[in-house]
Order: structure tokens, then sequence, then C-alpha cells
């Protein structure tokens, strides 16, 4: 009788920045094994760990994989090691979602390349793939990955295709074309989370809610809201948020200037993830100071004396009009006290942590190069 072959037991680490790819690993890790086995076959018994950590950066301002995995597989005794990044990443000026290296047996997703949303399942499946990859390179066996996943990729998200690696990479899995810029782009902008500008510029948000106020109570604004036409104050709402996110942008240098081909077609993507996550903050401090005012103004202003000022009944379109208007001077108002903010704390509110780490390494290589260029 033939004995029967002990199924191979392989560790997995997860080793992730800490934020939002710590809190989606956490989440994965769990149902992982079940989902290995499942789709890499039943004869590997499967385990995953996973640890959170701010994942250091070289010179370049990109994570050296190859260093982490020599010091964390044999610390931990992982065979295999996943890194998961809220960096941006790319070969040469191609956006990557991940790569892999099968000698060291570590592979890394980028996580703002998955998009904005339904990152959960992105992940795992992005996550299996690579295990395949690289369980496959063990093997010493060409990767076949499955043909389901990447067809979902490509038909749901964006297209995407393997390139030859570059650097420390066997190969990259890219995204190409407009949609696959579009989904970066997106992910760039859920990862700074610009939901985060309103507490963090309170100079601001004091003055557009002071400016606003001062709409509500004056009869001056009263009539003049009410002679605007709504496409006009749609307008004047519209011209209000490009001019305080530009403002925001400029007098806080938000805006990356540098030279050369590749790294200017870089800084487009990340001055468009800049402009747009200043435009969806603001945005947000819009529709906050909207709702306090238009509760402020139906409790101060009195709907028979608001009507004899205009010269008609006032009813809901009437308030509504003046608020809408009052809001949009406030937030004008609001790029002028925009103005009291510490540079860094605007650059906290929107910017990941990993994306303000890359910037100040990018500036302080530029200023070498200024330096060197006077010596």
């Amino acid at each position: 009788m033939t004995a029967q072959r002990a199924p191979e037991a392989l560790v997995v680490g997860l080793l992730t920045d800490d934020g939002l790819p710590g809190q989606l690993a956490g989440r994965i890790a769990d149902g992982l094994p079940a989902r290995l086995a499942r789709d890499l076959g039943e004869e590997t018994t499967w385990r995953v760990e996973h640890e959170t950590q701010s994942l250091p950066l070289n010179e370049e301002g990109d994570i050296p994989m190859l260093d982490l995995a020599e010091e964390r597989r044999a610390e931990h005794g992982w065979d295999l090691l996943v890194l998961i990044t809220d960096l941006p990443r790319r070969a040469g000026t191609v956006p990557i979602a991940s790569d892999y290296n099968g000698d060291h047996g570590v592979a890394m997703v980028s996580l703002p390349a998955l998009g904005a949303l339904r990152l959960h399942g992105r992940a795992s499946r992005l996550v299996i793939h690579l295990v395949r990859h690289l369980v496959a390179h063990r093997s010493a066996k060409e990767a076949d990955p499955p043909r389901g996943i990447f067809d979902r990729l490509r038909e749901v998200v964006a297209p995407t295709r393997h390139i030859r690696g570059r650097g420390a990479a066997d190969e990259h899995l890219a995204l190409v074309g407009v949609r696959g810029r579009l989904r970066l782009l997106a992910g760039m902008i859920r990862d700074n989370r610009p939901w985060r500008l309103v507490p963090n510029l309170a100079g601001a948000t004091a003055a557009a809610a002071a400016t606003a106020a001062y709409g509500i109570i004056t009869t001056s604004f009263w009539k003049l809201a009410e002679a605007l036409p709504a496409l006009r104050l749609a307008g004047i709402t519209v011209l209000a948020i490009v001019v305080m996110s530009g403002w925001l942008m400029v007098h806080n240098r938000l805006w990356d200037s540098p030279s050369g081909h590749d790294e200017r077609q870089k800084a487009l993507l990340y001055n468009a993830s800049t402009a747009l996550t200043l435009s969806i903050g603001v945005a947000c401090m819009y529709a906050i100071l909207f709702v306090l005012a238009l509760v402020a103004s139906i409790v101060l202003i009195e709907g028979t004396y608001f009507g004899q000022v205009l010269g008609h009944p006032a009813g809901p379109a009437s308030y509504l009009k003046l608020v809408w208007l009052s809001t949009s001077v406030g937030i004008v108002a609001g790029a002028v006290g925009s103005s009291l903010e510490d540079e860094e704390r605007v650059r906290r509110a929107t910017y990941s942590r990993r994306e303000r780490e890359r910037q100040q390494r990018n500036r302080e290589r530029a200023e070498d190069a200024e330096s060197r260029d006077d010596d």
C-alpha cells in the first residue's frame, strides 16, 4: 500500500502599513486560509499571520520589499510574505497594482491601484493570485493565474496586464488605459480621506460660518438671494468651492512642479488627486455649513417679517435660496481664514501619512540638488 503524502504546511505573512492597509488585512486574514485551500488545492494546509507597522521607504521613496522579506521571514518563520501598502506605485510611468519576487518569496499590493470601492474583495483576490505565483515558483512551475480573477478585473474595474518586472520584481500587474488611471486616481483620493479636511481647518471653518451667519441676518442678502435664479446660485456654489480649493492648494504649496518627462507624468496624477481631494473636502464643509445655516435661519428669521422684507410671503424656497447664497459667500471667506492655518496641518488633512513621507523625501532631494548646484 502506498503511503499517503502528508499535506504541505505553509505560513503566509501579511505585513501591512498602519491605517487602512492594516484594517483591511485584519478583515481578510481570518478567511484567507480557507480561500487559499479552495483556490490553490487542499493538498496544502495554510496559516495566515498578520502584522502591522510603518513600512520604511528607501532613498527612492519606495518600499524595499526584498530587505523586508529577508528580515521578516527569518524573524517569524514565514514561508511567504505579502506586503500591503497605501503608497501608489509605478513601474516607470505605468501604475501598478502588485508585483512579486519568487526567489525571495515576497509580493506587494498597492491599495490605491485597487480603486475606491469593493476593496475587501479585490484585495483578497489579488493576495490569492500573488500567493499562487509564489507557490508556483517554489514548485518550479509556471504560474497559471485563474482566469476568472483577471476577467473580473478587466470587465468590471479596469484593464490590467502583466508586464516584465523592473528592479526587484519578477513581474508587475499594471493598470493600462484611461480606466486604469481613473481607478488609481479614485483609490488615491479615498486614501487621502478628504472628509478629514473640515476638522483640521478650524480657522477656515470659523470664517466661513461667521460670514454665512452674517448673510442670514442681513436683509440686503435676503433680497439679493431672492432675486438670483437657481442656476446662478448653483454657479456661485461651484465657483466658491473652486476658489477655496485653489487657494488651499496654492497657498499651502501642495502643487507638484517636477522636472523631467517621467516625473511630470507622475506629478500630473498626484496634482489631480490633491485637487479633487481638496474639492471633495471643501464640498463636505459646504454641506455641513449649509445644514447648520438652514437650521439657524429657521430659528432666527420670523416668517412674517421675512415676507415683509421680500414683498411677498416667504416660503421654503426663500429660506433655501438665502442659505444657499450665504453658505457660498461663507465658503469664499473660508479661503481667507485658511491662510491662518499651519501648512503642515493642511498637509495632514489632505495627504495620507505615506504620501507626506514621499513628498518630504522629494523636497529633501530637491534641496540637496540645489545645494550641489550652488556649490
